[in-house]
């Protein structure tokens, strides 16, 4: 991508989540071109609407760094990434909440936590002042409560479905998560003409969509 090559560039996740992502962008008016192939980096012609396809974890990246105007990722991703963008608006969509879970038989002390998310945990746990060993995984994190591996793991829960399955137990939400729109704060100045409209329907759409 030529950077400056398109009134707006936009940071989407790849997968089941870019699909509602370009669903809610176009209920609001903004030409969002059509995904050909996942595997492109970018999609729009120059002058138009650039789409930046990115792993969840970058897309917060993208924008605070401004290679993004603007992009779409779930709380949870924003809660991990640390990264200072601007949240206008919740989507409404993709709603879930990190928890910290146990197996029943895990009775003792949390020394050990396993998690997707081991910067927000750390983070969270010292402002308790729990002195914590946290492993970072990146599959099946359920899996170290029932192994053994941590005495507690921190994952998101939507239903709670997966939980009940493996015999764990949801002991405490720690944040709640749904879809945001997040801004660059640079570019909400330089491009506020494109952006604050965008904002303004997204706003009004949020509790329809």
């Amino acid at each position: 991508m030529i950077r400056g090559a398109y009134s707006l560039t936009i940071a989407l996740p790849k997968g089941r989540n870019f699909e509602e992502a370009v669903s809610v962008l176009r209920k609001a008016g903004l030409e969002v071109p059509t995904l050909q192939d996942e595997r492109v980096m970018t999609l729009g012609q120059q002058g138009g609407t650039g789409i930046l396809l990115l792993r969840n974890a970058d897309v917060p990246v993208y924008v605070d760094l401004g290679i993004a105007d603007a992009g779409v990722v779930g709380k949870d991703v924003l809660l991990e990434s640390g990264r200072d963008v601007y949240e206008p608006v919740d989507l409404g969509t993709g709603i879930c909440r990190i928890s910290l879970i146990r197996h029943p038989d895990s009775t003792g002390p949390i020394r050990r936590v396993a998690t997707k998310y081991p910067s927000f945990t750390s983070r969270l746990f010292k402002e308790r002042g729990w002195a914590l060993d946290i492993v970072e995984l990146s599959g099946n994190v359920e899996l170290a409560a029932v192994t053994g591996l941590a005495d507690a793991v921190v994952d998101v829960v939507q239903t709670g479905a997966t939980l009940k399955q493996a015999g764990l137990e949801e002991v405490e939400v720690l944040a709640h998560s749904s879809t945001r729109l997040i801004v660059n704060r640079q570019a909400l100045k330089l491009k506020s003409q494109i952006l604050r409209p965008l904002i303004t329907k997204l706003r009004e759409l949020s509790g329809k969509i």
